[in-house]
């Protein structure tokens, strides 16, 4: 990914296509490290949280109590605060949503990872879908496939001539408006925020091989980069929280007598 320039030419900052990497072996598409990440994180929570509650006691240790939290974090904050009382079943759902997410995204400040796996649009698409799926299921258990659709249609207490204009914005907006913006929001947050440090670090040390004016500033673009490091962790654990809470609040909807 890091490309400086050559003698005698200029500096040619980082642009989508480093984000597009080869294949570590092989020719194909499903041996890139975006993927790699993907099985890692998968294998990082799931020793994680096996390790958390093997030995659970009254009295937890840090790592169960670490465990715990995170846990106790999304089923109070993420799933009964906003579905309600039918919160428990979605749960285990939102809770591997939420720590799958989260443990890719910070994957863009690991040193010798460093590369946020939801920069990849196709994974949060996917994620998207499955959030879109779920809800939509719920919606279809809860009320009956006929009702669902025609309450999504038809929105209660609206003047009947209104309908030729709020019909097709709700049938968008359920069928396609949100989980477009679902994935989008996840995917620019974490493409634009990981091209910014690679900016400002490419930068610095390509300023170090300038003259030496051009090396006295060159711990500016550092500093800058470190800075916008703990910023970048700040935005990478917001979006798997608001990816969570959206798709929370889906399901909430399905779930309402009325929505």
């Amino acid at each position: 990914m890091i490309r400086l320039a050559t003698e005698g030419e200029g500096f040619k900052p980082p642009s989508a296509k480093d984000f597009v990497l080869p294949p570590i072996f092989g020719d194909n598409a499903f041996t890139t490290k975006p993927i790699f990440l993907v099985f890692l994180s998968v294998i990082l929570i799931s020793t994680f949280f096996i390790l958390a509650a093997r030995k659970a006691a009254v009295v937890p240790s840090k790592l169960q109590y670490a465990g715990e939290s995170v846990y106790g974090f999304v089923r109070d904050n993420l799933a009964k605060d906003v579905i309600g009382h039918e919160f428990m079943r979605f749960v285990p759902y939102l809770f591997t949503l939420f720590t799958f997410i989260l443990v890719n995204n910070i994957f863009g400040i690991v040193p010798m990872l460093q590369f946020p796996t939801m920069s990849r649009v196709s994974f949060p698409y996917v994620l998207a879908i499955i959030t879109f799926l779920v809800f939509h299921y719920v919606g279809v258990r809860k009320q009956g496939a006929f009702k669902y659709i025609r309450e999504i249609m038809f929105m209660p207490g609206v003047p009947k001539a209104a309908y030729i204009l709020i019909t097709p914005l709700e049938l968008l907006t359920f069928f396609l408006v949100r989980p477009l913006t679902l994935s989008l929001r996840l995917f620019a947050n974490m493409f634009a925020g990981h091209l910014l440090l690679l900016v400002f670090i490419l930068g610095g040390e390509h300023l170090l091989q300038g003259v030496i004016g051009l090396k006295l500033i060159s711990p500016f673009a550092f500093f800058i980069g470190i800075v916008l490091t703990f910023f970048e962790f700040m935005v990478q654990c917001l979006q798997a929280y608001i990816f969570t809470l959206l798709s929370a609040l889906y399901i909430a909807g399905a779930l309402a007598d009325e929505h």
